[in-house]
């Protein structure tokens, strides 16, 4: 589903981007050491849609939170977010390295505007993994 908005948000010539959470933080931590930080948070904060795929896949490092929380604040009110996580908001703490107060602070603007979408139910991606379904009689 963030894809296909994603892909829609294109089509409507809209600045978008899609990555990992790891990927992205990775390319943070690349820019704190080149003295880049500041430029690329300037051109991510530029965009109208960031995508941001799988949150808490990896937990965390105290450096990484801090990263992610600077990345939300610049675009808290000027860009869009999607963000997927198979984790729920009270788990968030554990996500930032147990950091509960930057989990708090993210949430906070992230919730302030937003849509959640809850999706339950068995994976798309297992789909074809799974035993047919037993007919009745």
């Amino acid at each position: 589903m963030s894809i296909a908005i994603g892909i829609r948000a294109c089509s409507a010539h809209k600045r978008v981007l899609f990555r990992s959470v790891a990927e992205l933080l990775d390319e943070l931590v690349a820019a704190t050491v080149d003295h880049t930080l500041g430029a690329r948070l300037t051109t991510l904060g530029r965009l109208n849609l960031l995508i941001l795929d799988e949150l808490g896949y990896l937990p965390m490092d105290p450096r990484h939170a801090n990263l992610f929380f600077q990345l939300i604040s610049r675009l808290y009110e000027h860009g869009s977010i999607i963000l997927t996580t198979n984790k729920s908001f009270g788990e968030w703490g554990t996500v930032f390295g147990g950091d509960e107060v930057i989990a708090g602070a993210v949430l906070d603007r992230l919730l302030h505007h937003c849509h959640v979408i809850v999706i339950n139910g068995p994976s798309f991606r297992t789909k074809d993994k799974r035993p047919p379904k037993q007919a009745r009689m």
